[in-house]
Order: C-alpha cells, then structure tokens, then sequence
C-alpha cells in the first residue's frame, strides 16, 4: 500500500520503504501488509506465531510514525474484495511502533505514549456496546472533562502493555515477536525487553509501514490528529522477513 511513498524491493529480499519530503498538508505512507483484500475474519496470522526481521531507519525520529508488527486494521471503514465493509473496531496489535512528538498514544498514564516502543493492545473482537453508546460523545473532542472520562472509560474494554526503547534505530537491530494467546514476548538483537500477558486476539495481519501521520489522546482531555512536515525523504529498510506458526 502506497499514499504518496513508495516501496521498493532491493538486493537480498531487502525492502525499502518511502515517504518524500512534504509540507504538513498532505498524508504520506508507505507500507507493506498481507491483508488488505480480506475481512478480518480472513487475516492470516493466529498464535503460537514468532515473527522476527532486521530494520534500520532514515533517522532516530522521523515526524510521524513507523513501526512493524502485528494488527487487526482497526481504524476506519474499508471496503474488501467482494464489497464487504470491514467497520471499525478496537486495536489488537503487538508491534515495535515509533512516535514523535506530538504522538501521544497510550490510555494508561504509567505507560509511555511515543518514541521507540514495544507495545500491545488487547480488546473484544466487537465494539462493545458500552463504548458505541458513548462514541457520539467524540464529536465533543473540544471539551476537555468529557474527554477525560472517555479515556479512563476506554480503559475497560481496551488493555494495553508498553515499554520504552534505548537504542538507535538507524543501525541495523533484529526485532522479534514471539505471540502467544496469553503472553507476547518482545526481543531486540536477542535479548527479551518486554515479556507482557497483553495479549492480542488473533486473527492479525502483518504491517510495516512509516508515514507522517500523528495522534494524541492526551491525559489532560486534551485530542490531537493530523499530518507532520517530514522536511526530508523519511525511509525504513526491512530485511530477513521471517514468521513461523509453532
């Protein structure tokens, strides 16, 4: 999938993905996945499951995100092969994600929100009832109290698990993902950095992508979404892709 990037596959089964240098006015995205065409029912990918590539980047902070893992496709409606509508849902993800500022994605106030991190969300397979009841409320993003209840409301349904990354993406570093239905285990070059009971509900599908897009659903209420400058091309490069079912 391509939205203004580019991805391109080099030497060595070597991925290359792009975004070019932009002004804050246009959505930029480069990105590989293998589920595009299919209802969620149809992803490919269940637990045991260990997925495990080499990635570097352009830049220690790219203004957007970029991150790679595993996802439901939540957000949005998206029309599949045979006219099917895939509806919005909430987020069942385990992915090593990167977030510049003014990202701010996390519902806990004890987990980190941006930068380099391993992270998962756990939720329902449907939207529950409690949240759709309350969802006309978003419409009402500029008052900052209402917002705060529906981000400690949003706690209940969605579990999340992250933890903070100290190293620099633009070498290159192995990162794998070892997913299991009651345990995800996150390791960098080798050594574990995240061992989380948050696990995600399958089926998921594999993403890789950066773009110049940010969110934030800060502490104080306070609600932010749109694009970045990237000032420059932005680009990751993935190598020995690898995902074995145990």
């Amino acid at each position: 999938m391509v939205s203004g990037g580019k991805v391109l596959q080099t030497v060595n089964s070597t991925w290359h993905l792009e975004i070019p240098p932009e002004s804050s006015q246009s959505y930029c995205l480069a990105q590989l996945d293998d589920y595009t065409d299919l209802p969620r029912r149809d992803f490919p990918w269940h637990p045991p499951l260990t997925l495990s590539l080499r990635a570097r980047s352009s830049d220690v902070d790219i203004p957007g995100t970029w991150g790679l893992g595993l996802w439901n496709d939540p957000f949005g409606l998206t029309l599949v092969k045979g006219t099917q509508l895939r509806l919005p849902v909430l987020p069942n993800t385990a992915w090593y994600f990167f977030a510049s500022p003014p990202n701010y994605l996390s519902l806990r106030d004890d987990l980190p929100a941006h930068g380099q991190l391993a992270a998962t969300f756990r939720a329902p397979h449907k939207m529950p009832a409690g949240l759709l009841l309350r969802a006309p409320l978003l419409a009402l993003f500029f008052l900052r109290p209402l917002m705060r209840y529906l981000r400690r409301s949003a706690r209940s349904y969605l579990h999340q698990d992250a933890v903070s990354l100290d190293h620099d993406p633009t070498d290159w570093h192995v990162y794998e993902i070892e997913w299991h239905s009651d345990e995800v285990i996150f390791r960098l070059d080798g050594g574990a950095i995240l061992e989380t009971q948050v696990s995600p509900v399958g089926p998921l599908g594999l993403v890789i992508w950066v773009d110049n897009q940010y969110a934030s659903f800060q502490p104080d209420g306070q609600v932010g979404y749109g694009t970045l400058a990237t000032g420059q091309a932005a680009w990751i490069e993935i190598a020995d892709l690898k995902l074995a079912l145990a």
